[in-house]
């Protein structure tokens, strides 16, 4: 079997993976992914015990039992791109022999959920709600770097593209399903669903305007009003059509869990945007675990 070349897969010297710092036997199964740092204890705090922490830029990662799991909370840092890091990173840790150079003959599947902050464009999703990303819609690009076309739902990213009358100068939209069995895990009366749209930025990607001007001064109202069969755009984020596409292509299952903050449609923030985020934090812990 051909193995990786040392340029394709960087090793550091005591052979963890070189953004994450992390060996095969550092992480647990299920894994979930928050964006900030500093996020990470604040879902490790509910923990048993915690056996292992590391750190290497903003890639902080803490393994460690809740009710008797093993979990780990990996921080992520913002964008797609650090995602096509995270995600390759963790399944070389799972499916590639790290000393052998070689993928395993044996596959190996994780969980992955991604709890996570986020803005509403419905009316009806309030600040203070949680979402359950039913798929992702990406705007950044970057699974099409990857063969990724027999995963990609194309009849949603047409209607999509038609509806928006979307600028050939930007990348195609992608949309990837979520990993199923993990969503109805996750699911309760407590979520609403819908797709979970992913920009490459947060200013003018996400419609914001400071001293620029917008290509298409509409997109929000246009993905507001977008529908597909009874699926609706319910978030705007910048990290789910990521997560969903690589999980995918890789054999992992993938959710992403938001935390309604802000309602982009009727101007609100949540008042205590620490409380709807850490009862999503203990929400998302129990029904792993349930």
């Amino acid at each position: 079997m051909n193995k990786i070349a040392e340029s394709e897969l960087i090793l550091n010297n005591n052979g963890s993976v070189y953004h994450l710092n992390l060996l095969p036997e550092n992480i647990a199964d299920t894994i979930i992914f928050v964006g900030d740092q500093d996020r990470v204890s604040k879902v490790t705090k509910y923990f048993d015990s915690i056996d292992f922490e590391t750190q290497k830029r903003e890639f902080k990662t803490q393994t460690g039992t809740y009710k008797g799991k093993r979990i780990s909370v990996i921080s992520t840092g913002i964008g797609p791109d650090n995602i096509d890091i995270v995600i390759n990173e963790l399944d070389a840790l799972v499916n590639i022999d790290l000393k052998n150079r070689s993928i395993k003959e044996n596959h190996t599947s994780l969980d992955i959920v991604r709890i996570g902050t986020s803005g509403s464009l419905q009316n009806d999703i309030p600040v203070d709600n949680f979402v359950i990303s039913s798929y992702a819609m990406g705007l950044d690009g970057m699974l099409l770097s990857y063969d990724c076309e027999y995963i990609c739902q194309k009849e949603i990213e047409n209607a999509f593209i038609n509806h928006t009358n979307w600028s050939e100068r930007k990348a195609r939209p992608y949309c990837v399903k979520n990993g199923e069995k993990l969503a109805a895990k996750l699911m309760s009366d407590k979520t609403y669903s819908g797709i979970t749209v992913t920009a490459p930025g947060f200013y003018g990607p996400q419609g914001r305007v400071l001293r620029l001007s917008l290509q298409d001064s509409q997109l929000n109202s246009k993905m507001d009003s977008f529908q597909f069969n009874e699926h609706k755009i319910t978030n705007l984020e910048m990290e789910t059509s990521a997560i969903y596409g690589l999980s995918k292509l890789l054999g992992h299952n993938a959710v992403s869990m938001n935390a309604i903050i802000a309602n982009r449609a009727n101007g609100t923030f949540s008042k205590d945007p620490y409380k709807i985020v850490n009862d999503l934090i203990k929400y998302t812990l129990d029904k792993i675990v349930g």
